[in-house]
């Protein structure tokens, strides 16, 4: 039990718990020392000592820890009671508004609300009193419980009351239970120092716990259980509880003791961090003295450079000033070129006259010139020298360690799964850089027991990646990473994907034979289509008054299905007049191409629903052709198992951003969804006694385009500065 004594000190004393209180937080601290924190802060407490009743609570009985307390001067007091703080006599209950008292923690250091009674509404922990009590006897071996009301020197305790809450010798047992009285009735028991009652009481009514509420996780009585409070709250009987907590925190004891030799290894591993981080960090002092050390030889020799063309550029201006300054000085009276001047002046002989003025009239313009339009050689500024260092000292003042990216942001509008998943992120604005990511992907199952474990895809360039070989029908949940120099970063939140219910059909639109090409435009890639009805609509301006307005165009796919489950998705234009996606037989649509039909026609009228050829067949046979109507973005739905064309118990349902078609061939059964949820729209019949091919049904103007595989999606490389990176 030594081992456990840490458990046993009140963290605010640092002494053994005494009547410990157990706080809302689920740690403990001695009722004393809880008193004396809440005086602290400026509330009003009741005496925390033992029960007047006791014998043993005279003044010198009591625990040595009050005469510590700290009471709070009288203006503070006065300004406390003034502000509704506490308890006193004469306050009226409901004149201010309830106050609610906080208890600081020592363990946690948090504050913890304890509602309106504070300390008066916190359960004793009796357990840790039985506890503290086994520890004291058995590191206390032999040691003698003295009599807590004999006069010094106290004899040898006997005997004890836990009515009377003291230990007595036989003298002082029979003197405070004279015969005759109540007192005499008293049981007496081993002698104690720690008195406690003998079942848990409620700290508000005073009668024994005999409930548990799960919703306020708190021991309740009789009476708390009728208040409103607990009203709709879940509450068990304290068996239950007992029951419950004790099997559990069983099974947790036997799972840590019967795997001492796994924390053994924990232990190691976690001494073995030590020593790891211990030489990390000291490599990384070395690495960053290292790096400034480095900077600081740059700058050092930067330094020089720059202080020699400062010194080169002086140089050159004094010379220059220099020169200046004997040529001017040359021309002052005294000087030799002054001189001369004025003895070739006193020459007489003409033609040596001319000869010797001609050279020096040459000077003298010079010095002339140089007089009239003075100016330095050089000038004395030097503010072409000064240097900008902002942007090197905020990118100094900057410096610092390398930190991991941001968590991903997963790009829903751009991430889609279709033949494969195409999954797209980006890193928050101010995110360090990623040189790399981690894509993590795992197929949900809930029938499993054990979560699948995650699959991964290493190194992952850009910010997008294609997912690869999935089951069909299937949800998989994917989130990313970004990785550089200081390590990973956190993951983006999990996404979750619903593949296809059957593999993905890939095919083009036939654009070789059949189609009005008048009025049915094919994109060169054969992956779109745009009806345009200007012309037919301007045609069918004569017929008006014989309701046969337009006819219905047909556009098909090159590939015919003759077996399995095969699906595709496509896009419809919004603002489509009147569009019908499916499915049809092949012979049959190659004689609907021989002979167009008008809108006129039952089968075909736009408010019908959808078309299903049921006219032509029996009602047990499936029909021909089925699709799924759409125009002005809404979807045309019809009720009912059949769904013919004529059923009036149409709905309307808003038009998601692709439309799914699953044709499974051996059930003879064509399903439309929403490609973006994979939430079923409408299922119905079809006959494949032949092939059957995709086929779109166009009347008036529209347009569609089959959806992209993910397979043929190319990452586009974009060149900046001579670097690659992938968009």
């Amino acid at each position: 039990m030594k081992n456990m004594e840490r458990e046993l000190i009140c963290p605010a004393c640092k002494e053994m718990y005494k009547q410990p209180l157990a706080l809302p937080c689920t740690h403990n601290v001695c009722h004393v020392c809880a008193s004396e924190i809440l005086m602290q802060h400026g509330y009003l407490c009741c005496d925390p000592s033992s029960e007047p009743s006791s014998p043993a609570s005279t003044p010198a009985t009591r625990s040595p820890r009050l005469g510590r307390r700290v009471v709070p001067k009288p203006e503070r007091l006065d300004r406390l009671l003034k502000t509704g703080f506490g308890t006193y006599p004469g306050r009226k209950r409901g004149a201010v508004h309830p106050q609610t008292i906080s208890f600081p923690c020592p363990a946690c250091k948090r504050d913890v609300d304890l509602g309106e009674r504070g300390l008066s509404s916190l359960f004793r922990n009796l357990t840790l009193e039985r506890v503290v009590e086994r520890y004291r006897q058995s590191v206390s071996i032999g040691s003698a419980i003295m009599c807590q009301l004999c006069k010094p020197p106290p004899l040898e305790a006997t005997k004890g009351c836990a009515e009377c809450r003291a230990s007595f010798c036989n003298e002082c047992f029979k003197l405070y239970h004279p015969w005759g009285t109540q007192k005499a009735q008293h049981e007496p028991t081993l002698p104690t120092l720690t008195f406690r009652p003998k079942g848990l009481l409620c700290p508000e009514h005073k009668e024994e716990v005999t409930h548990y509420c799960k919703t306020c996780q708190r021991l309740v009585c009789q009476l708390c259980r009728v208040r409103r409070t607990h009203t709709s709250h879940k509450i068990t009987p304290v068996l239950s509880a007992y029951q419950a907590l004790r099997e559990k925190l069983t099974k947790s004891l036997a799972y840590i003791l019967s795997n001492q030799d796994m924390v053994q290894l924990q232990i190691v591993e976690l001494e073995e961090t030590v020593k790891h981080t211990e030489a990390n960090g000291s490599q990384a002092r070395e690495e960053v003295s290292h790096l400034i050390q480095g900077l600081c030889t740059v700058l050092e020799e930067k330094r020089a450079t720059l202080l020699q063309a400062v010194e080169e550029c002086q140089q050159e201006r004094l010379t220059s000033l220099h020169t200046q300054i004997r040529e001017h000085q040359a021309m002052l009276e005294n000087s030799g070129m002054v001189g001369y001047a004025q003895e070739v002046l006193k020459e007489t002989d003409q033609p040596c006259f001319v000869q010797a003025a001609k050279q020096l009239h040459h000077r003298m313009l010079r010095a002339t010139d140089s007089l009239q339009s003075f100016r330095p050689a050089a000038t004395a500024s030097f503010s072409h020298f000064q240097l900008d260092v902002s942007r090197e000292m905020k990118l100094l003042t900057d410096l610092t360690f390398v930190k991991v990216p941001e968590a991903p942001v997963i790009d829903t509008q751009r991430t889609y799964a279709y033949d494969q998943i195409f999954l797209c992120w980006r890193l928050p604005q101010h995110s360090p850089p990623a040189w790399h990511y981690t894509v993590e992907y795992r197929k949900t199952d809930t029938k499993a027991k054990a979560l699948k474990l995650w699959q991964r895809r290493e190194e992952v360039r850009g910010t997008s990646t294609l997912v690869e070989y999935l089951d069909t029908d299937s949800v998989y949940v994917l989130r990313v990473r970004g990785c550089n120099k200081a390590g990973f970063g956190e993951y983006s939140e999990d996404i979750y994907l619903h593949t296809p219910p059957a593999p993905v059909l890939n095919f083009f639109l036939d654009n070789r034979w059949g189609f009005s090409r008048e009025r049915l435009a094919i994109s060169k890639d054969q992956r779109a289509v745009r009806s345009v009805p200007g012309v037919p609509m301007l045609f069918a301006a004569e017929r008006l008054m014989t309701s046969c307005h337009l006819s219905i165009d047909l556009v098909i796919g090159d590939v015919a299905i003759t077996q399995g489950k095969n699906y595709w998705a496509c896009c419809v234009d919004p603002s489509s007049y009147l569009v019908k996606v499916g499915v049809g037989l092949e012979s049959k649509l190659q004689e609907w191409f021989q002979v167009p039909q008008d809108v006129v026609s039952p089968r075909y009228d736009p408010d019908s629903g959808h078309d299903s050829g049921a006219e032509d067949t029996t009602v047990d046979a499936s029909p021909p052709y089925a699709f799924l109507t759409i125009g002005m973005g809404k979807i045309l739905l019809s009720h009912g198992s059949a769904l013919t064309s004529r059923d009036p118990n149409g709905c309307t349902v808003p038009l998601p951003p692709r439309i799914g078609i699953c044709l499974d061939y051996e059930q003879g059964k064509v399903s439309f969804y929403d490609a973006v949820s994979f939430r079923e729209l409408w299922e119905c019949g079809v006959d494949c006694s032949g092939p059957v091919c995709p086929a779109f049904c166009f009347i008036g103007g529209g347009a569609l385009h089959l959806q992209e595989l993910v397979a043929s999606k190319q990452e586009r490389k974009v060149t900046i500065g001579g670097f690659s990176k992938l968009d």
